[in-house]
């Protein structure tokens, strides 16, 4: 019988990000704003990964200047994800992130040089036309879509294009080692949310951080230990399944983020933003299945 073991793990990193919205919100309502945040936790994640692993950053610098596009990738994923999170409405925000596997498709094929196949295009188009139920503006047309398409809604789209670029990265980089790749990763989050964050600062988009209170400083350390935790587990759960599989159980953020914000009355989600969602999720299923 197979061990339920890396489902298991699979799923605990599912849920880590499905409910990451509320201590982002949490810490936004002490007064630490998500870019801050996301800066402060990740350098928190970075000297935990040195003590425990000193010897990462000879490899790290061993694999050369090719990293600096993942560190790029991987960190504005991150901070868009956990500003959209932060401020806008649940629900939306992980559905217009889920078209990832839709970005990646187009991505594979422009840099790994993957053709995409007639089905593949059809799972282009169901994502595609279901982002566009979640945007539709209630009154008006597509005059008015560039106007409902508000900042949260941005950086959920970027993140789910940046996340699907940093999965190609990764399996164009599968030959570096993988805890050079997670200490880049880890690193560029770091520097990209402290860049964002000073120029938000700088142009009054961005509060200054504030000074140190245990109000916000409890859950960043918290949030911390949970993403490091599941960034394990995604590690341990992802090499030991099909991608497929991963792929499927991996969704499950989905449906976590969604109630949770649905029964903390966080998200009243419209029945068309509920239809754009099945087919967004609907067109990853359908991936996750053919591979």
């Amino acid at each position: 019988m197979h061990s339920p073991l890396p489902v298991l793990a699979l799923l605990s990193n599912a849920l880590i990000w499905g409910l990451a919205w509320w201590p982002f919100r949490q810490m936004l309502a002490a007064g630490l704003h998500p870019l801050w945040a996301t800066a402060l936790m990740y350098a928190l994640i970075l000297a935990g990964l040195t003590a425990l692993r000193p010897g990462v950053w000879s490899q790290v610098r061993a694999a050369g200047p090719a990293l600096l596009l993942l560190a790029a990738s991987s960190g504005v994923n991150n901070v868009a994800f956990n500003w959209a999170i932060g401020i806008g409405d649940v629900v939306r925000v992980i559905l217009l992130f889920y078209l990832m596997p839709a970005w990646a498709v187009l991505l594979a094929w422009r840099i790994l040089g993957e053709r995409p196949t007639r089905v593949a295009l059809a799972r282009l188009a169901l994502a595609f036309a279901g982002v566009l139920l979640v945007l539709w503006p209630e009154r008006g047309g597509a005059e008015r879509l560039g106007a409902a398409l508000g900042l949260a809604d941005a950086l959920a789209l970027l993140g789910g294009f940046m996340f699907a670029l940093t999965n190609v990265l990764l399996r164009r980089f599968q030959g570096i080692p993988g805890q050079a790749r997670m200490a880049t990763m880890f690193g560029g989050c770091m520097a990209m949310a402290f860049a964002a964050a000073l120029a938000g600062q700088a142009l009054g988009a961005v509060p200054a951080l504030p000074p140190f209170d245990l109000a916000w400083a409890g859950v960043a350390v918290g949030l911390a230990a949970l993403l490091m935790l599941g960034n394990w587990a995604l590690q341990y759960g992802a090499s030991r399944l099909a991608a497929g599989t991963t792929a499927v159980v991996m969704l499950s953020e989905v449906v976590f983020a969604s109630g949770s914000s649905m029964l903390a009355g966080s998200s009243a989600p419209t029945a068309r933003t509920l239809a754009g969602g099945a087919l967004v999720v609907g067109a990853a299923l359908l991936a996750a299945l053919r591979r």
